[in-house]
């Protein structure tokens, strides 16, 4: 047996709104050498065409069903009462969508119902066949998780002497060894990741979160960067690490919940200036939304730290 768990993001370049990092901790019936191709196998049996690239499946203005679809059934398999959330808060608590500080939109968010689009066949009956399809071909997935960086955290953590990309290996890796802990005695733990930037050398992070005091390099090329976990495992950074079906399923669930939080904070600002066009929150058309929301936000009195990320 080998505990397959990818990681992926969403959100890293916008100065407005959270970065969500997501995971998702796979079992599957094979061994470490084979089990990229035998997870793909299964997944492509049992769900085709429903997980991907989040770039791929959603693209603004093509509408959110797709993405929100792969990313609640996913979610639906990972709870442990295979039900739906059915809004933002059952979301969250199946997810541990936690972050150390909260939007001002946050009341907003806690209010979204979910899904967004309606979605045939049920989101449930959907999951148990796919489950059960999983199951026969020697696959499960145990976790979903997410950790969402709001902008005041974010702000801080820069203050604190990290950079943008210390930020998301710091937070990435953390969800990475709270999965890894799902592992059972004896069991492979393979762990792959989309490449943080261009960041090439990632052992001193990874024996940090995993508390190492020797992380052994396997590979550091232009294109992967891979390193020993001991006793019985790996890590790895990949470019195009999307290819991978539990990277791309971390992917989209952390697009779904930016998405969402996106909605939150456009519904919240929008009824503070009336005509305000929803944002996307990267930087061209987030100064653009900022000179527009100025005068509210300034009569608000909320610091700009609490919205504007520094990246």
């Amino acid at each position: 047996m080998t505990l397959v768990i990818g990681t992926d993001e969403a959100g890293y370049g916008p100065n407005l709104g959270p970065l969500v990092i997501a995971a998702t901790a796979w079992r599957i019936t094979a061994d470490g050498a084979t089990a990229e191709a035998h997870v793909a196998s299964a997944v492509a049996t049992a769900a085709p065409g429903l997980w991907g690239d989040s770039k791929k499946i959603y693209r603004g203005g093509a509408g959110l069903g797709a993405l929100e679809h792969g990313a609640l059934i996913a979610v639906t398999l990972a709870a442990t009462d295979h039900a739906p959330p059915t809004n933002w808060p059952t979301l969250a608590a199946v997810i541990d969508a936690v972050g150390n500080t909260e939007p001002p939109d946050v009341a907003v968010r806690a209010q979204l119902a979910l899904p967004r689009c309606s979605h045939e066949p049920s989101c449930r009956d959907h999951a148990m066949t796919i489950a059960a399809s999983l199951e026969d071909a020697g696959a499960w997935l145990l976790a979903v998780r997410c950790r969402v960086i709001q902008p005041a955290e974010f702000n801080a953590m820069l203050a604190s002497g990290l950079n943008k990309s210390d930020i998301l290996s710091q937070a990435t890796l953390e969800l990475a060894a709270a999965l890894a802990m799902l592992a059972e005695p004896d069991e492979h733990c393979l762990i792959w990741c989309d490449r943080h930037g261009g960041r090439r050398r990632y052992a001193p992070l990874v024996g940090r979160a995993f508390g190492l005091p020797l992380v052994r390099p396997l590979e550091e090329t232009a294109t992967s960067s891979r390193y020993s976990l001991p006793p019985a495992g790996s890590i790895e950074f990949t470019v195009g690490g999307e290819a991978r079906v539990p990277v791309a399923v971390a992917s989209m669930t952390a697009k779904y919940v930016r998405e969402l939080s996106m909605l939150a904070f456009n519904e919240y600002w929008g009824e503070r200036v009336p005509g305000l066009a929803a944002t996307a929150g990267y930087p061209v058309d987030a100064a653009r939304w900022w000179r527009d929301a100025a005068a509210a936000i300034e009569t608000a009195g909320i610091p700009k730290d609490a919205i504007w990320r520094r990246v």
